[in-house]
């Protein structure tokens, strides 16, 4: 065939694929994917890694220039579709862990409460919506990696978006973009993001702080250096949110590695403390609109926390074993509270979240689950290859960092625990084939 037959032909396709388009565009779009399906296949961890990526940090509306591409979408076609062929093909290698029948025992009495719930259209909008894909996302990031140097890879990408969001976070804060309570930064707030509350933007960070803590203690010397720089970017980031949780959560990582690395809990404390005080000052929460110096006993913003805690416990004693509902304690707050100013608030708390919309049985459940992970993340932290070292710590500081910064912050159904129960799960199953093994034996699931 000559070059301008080749041309002629090519001509000619892109002739017949451009009036199918006009015709039939979806139809043609969903058949061109068809081509990239080999390609999804064969790097289905990092399609699902993109997935997370843009669902956990928001890339998407912290820079709506992406938003029409509709990237978190499409990723996530591609994530199912990657996940559905490796469970096909893996089926007689994949492994369980019982952290995992915690996680579905928990999701199943999720559901029972969204079916019991007191608005149960916002519980299931929530749950279909959010929080399904959350927990098929766990088994995704558990089951598609197949080397350790891919999970190894997760902390370098964690730790660029996490820099992109700080660097956004600090230029609003520099130019007074999107200010709550007159000082407290935002994101993207006009449209509607979750970075567009102070406290949520504050957890996002939270996260890839982990993973510098533990990276600034480990390996080379300008990795060491170049994993300060970024945590100083991360936790200026936090500091302009002014979120007490998000300084908290800090402190606790800074304590835990330090901790690890002394092997004495007297040097760590006296560091944190200071460092916490340090942080209090430099975030200039004295000059909050509330919770600030201005306020005299207990400040406005502790007792709107204390106001929905009560709310959070009445809605529990009212409704013991299935709560009020996922995603139902925000329209369930007038009801309970005993102060009402206007307004529902959220909870601000994880426990009292799972607890007010879960009941006490869901409460039983989060918490073996969250025990489990913390018991298999101990394990992997003290048998891991020096080689792991820095990523099974930057996992058990994650956790630690949740459970004190949770307790402050609604994290109950968001990703940071999920993505970091994902992770411990492919870690071990890697560990585990690498003939490393730990405490807990795995056992084949699907034959």
């Amino acid at each position: 065939m000559t070059n301008l037959q080749q041309i002629l032909l090519a001509l000619g396709c892109s002739l017949l694929l451009s009036l199918a388009w006009l015709q039939q565009g979806m139809l043609v779009l969903a058949a061109g994917g068809l081509f990239l399906l080999p390609m999804v296949i064969r790097h289905a961890f990092w399609v699902c890694l993109g997935f997370i990526i843009f669902s956990y940090f928001r890339i998407h509306e912290a820079f709506p220039v992406l938003m029409p591409f509709r990237i978190p979408q499409l990723l996530a076609l591609a994530s199912l579709a990657g996940l559905g062929w490796q469970l096909w093909l893996n089926r007689e290698r994949l492994q369980w862990h019982p952290l995992q029948t915690y996680l579905l025992a928990f999701t199943g009495w999720v559901l029972v409460c969204c079916l019991l719930a007191t608005n149960r259209s916002e519980a299931f909008a929530n749950f279909n919506g959010n929080y399904i894909k959350i927990i098929i996302m766990v088994f995704a990031i558990a089951w598609l990696p197949t080397q350790l140097s891919q999970l190894k890879r997760v902390p370098a990408f964690l730790l660029v978006c996490g820099v992109a969001i700080a660097i956004l976070a600090i230029y609003n804060k520099a130019n007074g973009i999107g200010l709550v309570e007159g000082t407290r930064v935002t994101i993207s707030r006009d449209i509607g993001s979750m970075l567009g509350d102070p406290n949520d933007l504050a957890l996002v960070l939270q996260f890839p702080v982990s993973f510098a803590l533990a990276y600034c203690f480990n390996g080379g010397k300008w990795q060491r250096i170049t994993c300060a720089l970024i945590l100083l970017i991360l936790v200026a980031g936090v500091l302009a949110t002014q979120s007490r949780g998000g300084i908290l959560g800090i402190g606790c990582g800074v304590f835990t590695i330090l901790a690890l690395k002394t092997r004495s809990l007297v040097l760590p404390s006296a560091f944190t403390a200071m460092g916490g005080l340090a942080l209090i000052a430099l975030a200039g929460i004295s000059d909050r609109a509330s919770g600030g110096a201005a306020e005299s006993g207990v400040d406005e913003s502790a007792m709107g926390r204390l106001y929905a805690w009560q709310a959070a416990w009445r809605m529990a004693v009212d409704h013991p074993i299935t709560g009020v509902g996922l995603d139902n304690f925000y329209y369930n707050y007038y009801l309970y509270s005993s102060h009402w100013d206007g307004k529902n608030h959220a909870v601000h708390s994880t426990w009292l979240q799972i607890l007010s919309e879960t009941g006490f049985v869901g409460l039983v459940l989060f918490l073996l689950m969250i025990i489990g992970a913390l018991r298999l993340s101990y394990q992997l932290l003290r048998h891991c290859e020096p080689t792991s070292t820095p990523f099974a710590q930057g996992l058990w500081l994650g956790l630690l960092s949740f459970c004190v910064g949770g307790s402050f912050l609604t994290q109950g159904t968001t990703w940071p625990v999920y993505i970091l129960i994902g992770l411990l799960l492919a870690f071990y199953r890697l560990q585990h084939a690498e003939n490393n093994p730990i405490a807990q034996p795995a056992r084949n699931v699907i034959q």
